[in-house]
């Protein structure tokens, strides 16, 4: 199954999401939807209801933790709900810009691969990177804050070059331009 904007928004109820929670995720579905649809009208395949789905219950898993491994936590309630393995794998892999076996296991995660690998995917893990709280902020932002924190920012910069090649764009100033006048 996967659910639709108000079931995901129901799952965020049923687990106790906040309302900043639920807000940010709303914001990074806005801001993956925009990507989707260009992509879309470009004639590119991309599954819009797996998209809406990861972006809105990305954070999900933050009702039950406040660390890296709330992608985790919240993969492991998606499946338990029966959602489609695309969303709770979209969700799984949106930590970061993705962690390879071995950084997931230096930082406690179960051993395996969360870089993103479908378009999906890396859409879901992108738009969360251009929103911080509820509002959406230049892609810098983000590499500035990678950098402080000293992560991969090489894997973060590699995420936006490889969704602008897919699309022909870059899906920051899309995203930007689109924000910031509305059609």
């Amino acid at each position: 199954m996967i659910p639709s904007e108000g079931e995901s928004l129901a799952l965020h109820k049923k687990y106790g999401s906040s309302e900043r929670i639920i807000a940010h995720c709303k914001t990074v579905a806005k801001v993956a939807m925009i990507i989707a649809d260009e992509f879309k009208k470009r004639g590119k395949r991309v599954d819009i209801q797996v998209v809406l789905a990861g972006a809105l219950l990305h954070d999900i898993g933050r009702t039950k933790i406040q660390t890296i491994r709330h992608g985790v936590e919240g993969s492991e309630m998606l499946r338990e709900e029966g959602v489609d393995e695309k969303v709770v794998e979209a969700v799984r892999r949106h930590v970061g810009a993705g962690l390879s076996p071995d950084e997931a296991r230096t930082l406690g995660l179960p051993d395996l691969d969360y870089i993103p690998k479908t378009l999906e995917e890396r859409i879901v893990c992108f738009a969360d990177k251009m929103v911080d709280g509820d509002v959406v902020r230049p892609f810098h932002g983000e590499v500035q804050r990678f950098v402080k924190k000293g992560h991969d920012v090489g894997r973060l910069l590699s995420l936006k070059k490889g969704l602008a090649d897919a699309l022909g764009t870059d899906p920051e100033k899309l995203v930007l331009r689109k924000i910031n006048q509305p059609e």
